[in-house]
């Protein structure tokens, strides 16, 4: 508790769209403050944070990685997010953990999806922002398009702090706007200041820093009556109010300065630990977090290291030699090792072990946890959401809200036997990725994986393999197609068999009508004993064994009435068994008699995109047979479509939806109800059935 001191904490996301240099930053940074000996490359696989055999096969983040380090006397947790969208869930938890979201665009690229859908998310949670430009040295590099460009997508909050100053395509310096002060660097990215540059040195210059030294006193302004005042009288702000002022408008989400870096020769890393420990918000000057408690009342929770402690567990991992490991984000009071708890969510009481320190997958066993501070623990039975108490005092945070399911495969063990051992490594897995589901179709007896993408799903199953030793393959999931009938007709079913000794004899006559219902309404009008009652449950059974396989391609029958209305028997060759087949056998002359028919399933979809994208998602649903029903806005410049849309169509829509709007879109697909399989489909469906059995 000596060392321990909430203002020197610092808790911080990386979030923005893949590729943007999250994870390099993240390496420049610990290489910096000297947690890492070697400065790693993402291509050679060497870095920190990605240090699982997927990503470093990859060359991307898969999941949310912890770098705990101390520089100079702060306490800093870097989360490392990835950025592609399968891994939303990833990002949401590195989020929820931390106190500033630190978003990153390239200075090449720009604004992407993947930056608007982490700045969303920070706001959504409360989090205070930064925007780092990086890749900074690329000779295809544009920091100041890039700047225009976040102040017209994200809006007058956006501040400079960190400029560049470049001549002849080339960065010759750096400003410091808080301090007004220039540095260059050199190849090793040590900072020597230099004398502020003029319009020799860089074209219009001059006139662009005093653009955005206006841009910074303007923002600053807006955080207090007393400074957009003196805005107003002409008085420039001193370094502290600007400083100051930054830091209150980031707490209040009013501000979200810009800084520049370059990952790869370590430019501007310094000055970024400069606004790590002067404009972030330590864990005590942030929001405080909201619980509930067993009566469901509201309360606030302090970050106090004195207080009755309350922790969030935000990410699990799923170990195959650790075992789970549990990160968790302590919001108030102490958490020890080898210590209790309350899981306020389950109730049940839970057993600390080991509690460890990250960076990358290095582990740093300690004894304790305070308040603001993010740890690890590890084989506790608590699951992703939930909330650790002190029994003095339960509470419960609430929980994330992750993106539904959007794709799905069916899958299958490549050796036999090892269905099993699927069942165990999915359970695994799912409290590992909340986003992941795993259930068995009740129609088609298929087990079927479900994620956000084709390649969440492709990373999954690589991920059983390599970390429990499971083959697996996946494949389309099958339709749950359903057959049924549309005219009534009565037939007779007759069996009889003689063989020596007594033989079968079986006869009815039923007739089969279409109903509403999805199992076999049965029914007997049996005048004078034509068939005896003590058959009745034999001709059921008969008909309840037959509608599992229709006529047409062997799906289940449902929609049929079957009366038995008449039949005979014979006193000695008379047996159950005798009518259960004579049913059987009416079962599949009436139904071919009866006009039957396939039928598909039908969703109801909603999908949500971007105006401007609403006229090709309709047009590509009139091409997957869809039928268009509404449209209602959801916000600016964002409308829902609500259409019905056979399943059978469905399958790839998530690639095609986040293709056409470059992952802005989502939907909801839900299963409503059965309708009539158009007849041009009938052979190209029955056939392809057939071909699934073989």
């Amino acid at each position: 508790m000596s060392n321990y001191d909430v203002t020197k904490i610092r808790n911080i996301a990386f979030a923005g769209h893949n590729g943007s240099g999250k994870t390099s930053l993240a390496e420049a940074l610990l290489y910096k403050a000297g947690a890492s000996d070697r400065l790693g490359k993402v291509a050679e696989g060497t870095t920190v944070c990605d240090y699982d055999p997927e990503e470093i096969k990859r060359t991307i983040s898969i999941g949310t990685s912890l770098a705990s380090f101390k520089y100079d006397d702060f306490n800093i947790n870097l989360l490392d997010t990835p950025g592609l969208f399968d891994f939303a869930a990833e990002m949401i938890e590195g989020i929820r953990a931390a106190d500033t979201v630190m978003i990153t665009v390239s200075a090449k690229s720009g604004v992407k999806v993947g930056t608007r859908k982490a700045y969303d998310e920070a706001v959504k949670q409360g989090k205070s922002k930064m925007f780092v430009i990086t890749k900074i040295d690329d000779k295809d590099a544009n920091f100041f398009n890039v700047l225009t460009d976040l102040k017209t997508v994200f809006g007058p909050t956006v501040c400079p702090v960190v400029v560049p100053v470049i001549s002849g395509h080339e960065i010759v310096s750096y400003v410091n706007l808080i301090e007004m002060k220039a540095y260059k660097y050199d190849s090793k990215g040590n900072a020597q200041e230099i004398e502020m540059p003029t319009a020799e040195i860089s074209e219009k210059f001059e006139y662009r820093i005093e653009g955005l030294v206006a841009a910074v006193s303007e923002a600053v302004a807006e955080t207090s009556d007393d400074l957009m005042e003196k805005f107003f009288e002409g008085v420039p702000f001193t370094q502290k109010e600007l400083i100051d002022g930054i830091h209150n408008g980031m707490n209040r989400g009013i501000i979200t300065p810009v800084v520049c870096t370059s990952a790869a020769d370590l430019s501007g890393i310094d000055m970024l630990f400069k606004e790590i420990e002067l404009l972030l918000p330590n864990p005590n000057e942030i929001y405080k977090s909201e619980a509930y408690t067993p009566a469901k009342d509201v309360v606030e929770i302090d970050c106090d290291a004195d207080a009755p402690l309350a922790a969030y567990v935000f990410k699990t991992v799923a170990d195959p030699f650790v075992g789970k490991m549990s990160f968790i984000k302590v919001e108030s009071g102490r958490l020890s090792a080898n210590s209790e708890a309350v899981n306020s969510t389950s109730g049940n009481s839970e057993k600390i072990g080991k509690l460890y320190k990250l960076c990358g997958k290095k582990q740093t066993e300690i004894t304790e946890a305070y308040a603001g501070d993010i740890v690890v623990a590890a084989k506790i039975i608590a699951n992703t959401g939930d909330t650790l108490s002190d029994v003095s005092r339960i509470v419960e945070f609430p929980k994330m809200s992750f993106p539904n399911t959007c794709y799905s495969m069916a899958v299958k063990a490549k050796a036999q036997g090892d269905e099993a051992k699927i069942s165990t490594s999915m359970q695994r897995l799912i409290e590992e990725d909340p986003t992941l589901t795993y259930i068995q179709d009740d129609n088609t007896k298929e087990q079927i994986l479900s994620g956000l993408g084709e390649q969440h799903l492709e990373i999954a199953v690589a991920k059983v393999k390599s970390k429990f030793g499971v083959d697996i393959k996946l494949t389309a999931p099958k339709i749950a197609y359903k057959e049924t009938i549309r005219k009534k007709v009565k037939v007779e079913g007759k069996h009889k068999k003689q063989s020596g000794g007594h033989g079968q004899y079986g006869h009815v006559w039923i007739e089969f009508e279409p109903c509403i219902s999805d199992t076999l309404v049965f029914e007997e009008r049996v005048f004078g004993g034509a068939v005896p009652k003590n058959y009745f449950p034999a001709v059921q059974k008969g008909l309840e064994d037959s509608v599992k396989k229709g006529v047409l391609a062997g799906c289940p029958v449902v929609g049929l009435k079957a009366i038995l209305v008449d039949g005979s028997y014979h006193p000695v060759d008379s047996s159950e068994m005798a009518f259960k087949t004579a049913a059987s056998i009416a079962y599949k002359e009436g139904l071919r008699q009866a006009d039957p028919v396939m039928l598909e399933p039908i969703g109801e979809l909603k999908v949500t995109a971007p105006d401007d994208k609403t006229g090709d998602i309709m047009g590509d649903l009139n091409k997957r047979r869809g039928r268009v029903l509404g449209m209602e806005p959801v916000s600016h410049g964002v409308t829902a479509i609500i259409a019905e849309v056979p399943v059978r169509e469905m399958h790839d829509f998530a690639m095609y939806l986040r293709q056409v709007t470059r992952g802005l879109g989502s939907f909801t697909f839900e299963f409503l109800r059965y309708e009539q399989l158009p007849a041009n489909l009938l052979t190209e469906v029955i056939s392809a059935i057939h071909l699934e059995e073989k």
